[in-house]
């Protein structure tokens, strides 16, 4: 069996559009969140934080955790656990670069991300999203109980939404 995937992503929403990275991944562009994997020693807020400031050059707040959510590669087999916070838009650095592989920023509405759903990175975005809308959020214990992440992945995945 392969092994988990385990990152973390942001929700950001500003003015009805919901804020998306266009990236490389697998060799095909796609649309998703930003966000990435978690650092030696970084809680998964903190890696959230970085990887969307690293992405999008946004600035963020966490407001809460959004979910877990699993999400299994039909072909692979391999396994993504994509831990997800709602964050709020606090302003945009345009003087630094993007990460490599990312190709572009754009905010879209949920109606035009669906019509996109064939450029999605995966249907966790989708997922998340409607989550969102419907005002989910988890209780910060949901993960508090299982730091560090890294060495904590089977009990992660046994919390999980299965995509």
């Amino acid at each position: 069996m392969l092994p988990t995937d385990l990152t973390v992503a942001a929700v950001v929403q500003k003015d009805g559009r919901y804020l998306i990275v266009e990236e490389r991944a697998s060799g095909v562009v796609v649309l998703t969140q930003p966000g990435g994997h978690i650092e030696a020693g970084e809680a998964p807020e903190q890696a959230v934080v970085r990887e969307t400031l690293e992405e999008s050059r946004c600035r963020v707040e966490v407001d809460g955790l959004l979910g877990v959510y699993l999400w299994i590669q039909p072909q692979t087999r391999q396994q993504f656990l994509r831990i997800v916070y709602a964050a709020t838009y606090v302003a945009e650095d345009p003087t630094l670069d993007l990460d490599d592989g990312i190709y572009a920023v754009h905010w879209y509405t949920f109606e035009e991300l669906k019509r996109r759903r064939t450029s999605l990175r995966s249907p966790v975005v989708i997922r998340c999203l409607e989550d969102h809308a419907a005002g989910r959020r988890e209780p910060p214990s949901l993960l508090a109980s299982m730091l560090p992440v890294h060495q904590n992945v089977d009990r992660v995945l046994a919390n999980a939404s299965l995509v």
